[in-house]
């Protein structure tokens, strides 16, 4: 059987308010890491001043001055320069973004036997949490509509 080190990755931008994520934003990171549904590979906060210019703050070496406690980094550095770069341009000037690249550990065991079974991932779509709840209120409410 195929054993995988890491399940699937995903790398989130989230846009901030301020400089820094919200307590309760790395409350519920670190609930999702301690329950064991994803493991935190890489965290970076992402600056653009109103010039453009671009400042990289990686969490690691901050972790207390950002109130994110002991939480350990499984992969830091995994976020290189290209995947910074890239994600930077959309990030408007003046603001700043959190990236977070998760690693889905509930879905490691299903990676590992779709590989074991010769199969493989053709395509993955995430659909954000926004558009399924719109989604789903429009179909509840139509039908409502017709009973």
């Amino acid at each position: 059987m195929a054993t995988f080190t890491f399940g699937p990755v995903e790398f989130y931008l989230v846009a901030l308010e301020g400089d820094r994520p919200a307590p309760d934003v790395f409350e519920a990171l670190a609930d999702l890491i301690a329950d064991g549904t994803l493991r935190l590979l890489d965290l970076l906060i992402i600056s653009k001043d109103e010039a453009g210019e671009v400042t990289v703050t990686e969490i690691e070496d901050e972790t207390d001055q950002y109130g994110f406690g002991t939480v350990e980094l499984a992969a830091e550095g995994l976020a290189g320069d290209d995947d910074v770069d890239e994600l930077a341009e959309l990030i408007p000037p003046g603001t700043s973004a959190m990236l977070a690249v998760l690693e889905l550990a509930w879905a490691t065991k299903l990676a590992e036997r779709v590989a074991a079974s010769g199969g493989r991932v053709l395509s993955v779509e995430r659909i954000p949490a926004p558009v399924v709840n719109a989604l789903v209120d429009s179909v509840v409410d139509s039908e409502e509509e017709e009973s």
